[in-house]
């Protein structure tokens, strides 16, 4: 028996459930291919990674060995995992931006036998450091690629394995065995192996499941990497209930995607959703007269949007108009099909959730980490627990609670196996009781929903003796339109200063209305007309704060925080001590 309560077993079991209740001709993934939407079948798919399963038998891959995959977002990334894991092989998903020194210890580490890639820099990087990593025995490109062998040849390679063979395999794969290593971004240090089991996901799957419909039809749209467990799992979880995910082509034609797609479901992160916000305000800003008036007051509306439905009747008769007049032409620039967003990796300002909700584009925010599979709590359409400035609801198997120190706690059938080779570190983690010790900090409200407030180890202490968590002062500077991104220091000071990345679209906006000029960003941030700003800007939201978390100090930089510097991760989460160490000057200079 394959399913429990509509969930597979094994990850694998997705697509002989999906057959049973769809018909095999269902259309289960799609992407891009030579300017058309290629698109395939549950039969097409299942007999790819059949075929990618026999191969890798024929090669000599057994039960527990590792086997690495580097690619950009298409349907044969789902194909080589099930492929792997159906012969009771274990997935090492790597991003594509990680360095060659990455690729070399995260591949030693895994000890991982053959590397799917694609790609011709990923190649490159493999390439350079081939001699140092003597575990991997082929390197396998997935479009043809000088030097590496092509997928269609690899997949000729098991013509010769018996099926009987390959259900052998599968049969010997139980849902507790690991069915995956997932090496953390390491914001603090080196890369840890989660490993995670088919029971960790399926049950994972399983909760997101209950929390979330699909309509016959629903296309959900994917542009955030594979290799991260969020979009790993939402994927699974929403074409478990039957959708079809399209992939984006790049991440530079996400927007034309959408557009073509029309989705009804994507998963995000903060980062494009604040995009799409402060595109929406500098075109409403080049409205003149009576359109301009209208379109501030549907903004300014849907600012007070209260998802409990506890707006009056003459607010939603309102909402009606501003609809009519402005939040139906915002949503045909992202398909007009959009029923649910779904966010996660870091919390974003309540304002812009509360205007796409009100636009007809309910964001759903969660939480989670890679050691718990991902999701710890989520807010559900289905369930109708909602709270915009919340996490959500706690998901159905796992037990959260909060420590005296504040901190998320989390024990349940989606937390880890623990760390690969590394059980001195999974000890650190997971306590005696079984619950995990994500580093979080958080509370549970009376209703019931969790909220975020910080880090564990970013909180600072002043020389006043005040302890301060650096992400609710971020979050609450990142409501200004004219602050891109911010870092909070002050350890062992007697107050709180800031690094601010300004958002240059909108101070180049407000440049040319009060007619000024500049040749570049450097030039822009040494002004006093802009430095004043920003600090008006600060000044007004220091308010929102605690007289020792407001921001004394500030200084403005001229370009982003650099994943090439090693200042972020590969999913966008800032390395404090990275950034710390290269501003270390600019922030000793806040302090003199």
């Amino acid at each position: 028996m394959l399913i429990y309560d509509g969930s597979p077993l094994r990850t694998f079991d997705t697509l002989p459930r999906l057959a049973g209740e769809f018909g095999k001709e269902k259309t289960v993934l799609a992407e891009k291919e030579n300017g058309e939407w290629r698109v395939y079948t549950i039969e097409e798919s299942q007999s790819i990674i059949d075929k990618i399963s026999l191969s890798l038998l024929a090669l000599g891959i057994q039960k527990g060995d590792r086997v690495a995959i580097s690619s950009r977002n298409c349907p044969h990334w789902n194909f080589i995992d099930w492929g792997i894991q159906q012969i009771g092989g274990i997935t090492v998903p790597l991003y594509t931006t990680i360095s060659e020194s990455d690729y070399k210890y995260n591949i030693n580490h895994s000890e991982a036998k053959l590397i799917f890639i694609s790609g011709q820099s990923i190649f490159r990087k493999i390439e350079n450091i081939r001699a140092e990593i003597p575990t991997i025995q082929k390197v396998i490109s997935i479009k043809p690629l000088e030097g590496a062998l092509c997928l269609d040849d690899f997949m000729e390679i098991g013509e010769s394995v018996s099926r009987e063979r390959l259900e052998e395999a599968k049969r010997q794969v139980d849902r507790y065995d690991l069915a995956t290593v997932i090496y953390t971004s390491g914001t603090t240090g080196t890369p840890k192996g989660v490993m995670l089991t088919h029971d960790n996901l399926t049950s994972n799957t399983k909760c997101l499941d209950t929390l979330f419909e699909v309509k016959p039809g629903c296309r959900f749209f994917s542009y955030l990497p594979l290799s991260h467990i969020f979009e790993r799992q939402v994927v699974m979880a929403y074409m478990n209930l039957g959708a079809t995910v399209y992939y984006a082509e790049n991440m530079a034609t996400i927007v034309n995607d959408i557009n073509e797609v029309k989705p009804h479901v994507f998963t995000t992160i903060p980062r494009l959703l604040e995009k799409i916000h402060a595109t929406v305000l500098l075109k409403g800003k080049k409205l003149k007269g009576l359109k301009k008036m209208i379109f501030n007051w549907a903004i300014n509306l849907g600012y007070a949007f209260n998802e409990k439905h506890q707006n009056t009747g003459f607010y939603n008769f309102k909402l009606k108009i501003a609809d009519k007049l402005v939040y139906k032409q915002i949503r045909e620039t992202l398909g007009n099909c959009i029923e649910v967003i779904i966010l996660g990796g870091a919390s974003i300002q309540p304002k812009i959730s509360k205007l796409l909700t009100a636009m007809k584009m309910p964001v759903m925010e969660g939480y989670g980490l890679t050691e718990t599979s991902p999701v710890i709590a989520v807010n559900s359409p289905v369930t109708h627990n909602i709270k915009i400035g919340s996490v959500g609801f706690p998901v159905a198997n796992v037990d959260v609670k909060i420590s005296d120190i504040g901190e998320i706690l989390v024990k349940g059938t989606t937390v880890m196996k623990g760390y690969y080779k590394a059980p001195e570190l999974t000890a650190e983690v997971i306590d005696s009781d079984g619950y995990f010790h994500t580093g979080d900090l958080g509370t549970i409200d009376e209703e019931g929903f969790l909220c975020l407030t910080g880090r564990v180890k970013e909180i600072f202490k002043t020389s006043m003796g005040k302890y301060i968590s650096p992400a609710l002062v971020e979050n609450t500077m990142m409501e200004s339109p004219y602050i891109s991104s911010i870092i909070v220091v002050g350890e062992g000071q007697k107050f709180a200063a800031a690094l601010i990345i300004p958002n240059f679209d909108q101070l180049n906006l407000w440049c040319r209305e009060n007619n000024l000029s500049f040749i570049n960003n450097e030039l822009m941030i040494k002004d006093k007309a802009i430095i004043t700003l920003i600090r008006q800007e600060v000044d007004r939201l220091n308010k929102n704060l605690g007289d020792y978390e407001r921001v004394q100090r500030f200084e403005l930089l001229s370009s982003d925080w650099s994943s090439g510097k090693g200042e972020i991760t590969s999913t966008m989460k800032i390395r404090r001590d990275v950034i710390q160490r290269h501003y270390k000057a600019q922030i000793e200079k806040l302090f003199q």
